[in-house]
């Protein structure tokens, strides 16, 4: 091996040394990696609109999932972000609860009356905290080709 080779080696070594540990402790140096709060929102959204297919199509199983993930990042976002008004964020209670409830029921009806309650109380908070220009809706169409939501086209 030409001392070339070495050099090239040892240097790609370090590279993808000095990558891993940075992914491993969440690419700070002390490891104690947060989520920004706008992330944490996104991937709520990404679930709202989960839980709204899972529930349409009735896939209990994935709406209870999907549901169980927002309420820990609501619980992530109260956690981390203690600024945040937490009154503004308890209006969101009831309709969980009920959203929740329609789940465990396995109550279609219900579960969409809830997920629309649950809707606006995300953009009533957005309005109290001056974000009212963050408008959530009730999806009609779904980004996720590659899920499937319907429980009986399970593989």
């Amino acid at each position: 091996m030409t001392s070339r080779t070495l050099i090239i080696v040892s240097c790609a070594g370090a590279i993808f040394a000095s990558f891993a540990a940075a992914q491993s402790t969440g690419g700070l140096p002390n490891g104690n990696y947060i989520p920004h709060l706008g992330d944490i929102m996104g991937t709520m959204q990404l679930r709202h609109f989960k839980l709204s297919f899972a529930g349409k199509l009735r896939n209990w199983e994935l709406a209870a999932y999907e549901m169980d993930r927002i309420k820990e990042s609501f619980q992530d976002a109260a956690t981390l972000y203690p600024g945040i008004p937490v009154s503004d964020m308890t209006v969101m209670a009831e309709p969980v609860r009920r959203l929740g409830e329609a789940i465990q029921k396995k109550e279609p009806n219900k579960f969409a009356s809830a997920f629309s309650e649950m809707t606006a109380a995300c953009n009533g908070c957005h309005q109290s905290i001056g974000r009212g220009f963050i408008v959530i809706k009730v999806p009609t169409s779904s980004p996720f080709s590659n899920q499937v939501f319907d429980p009986a086209a399970r593989p």
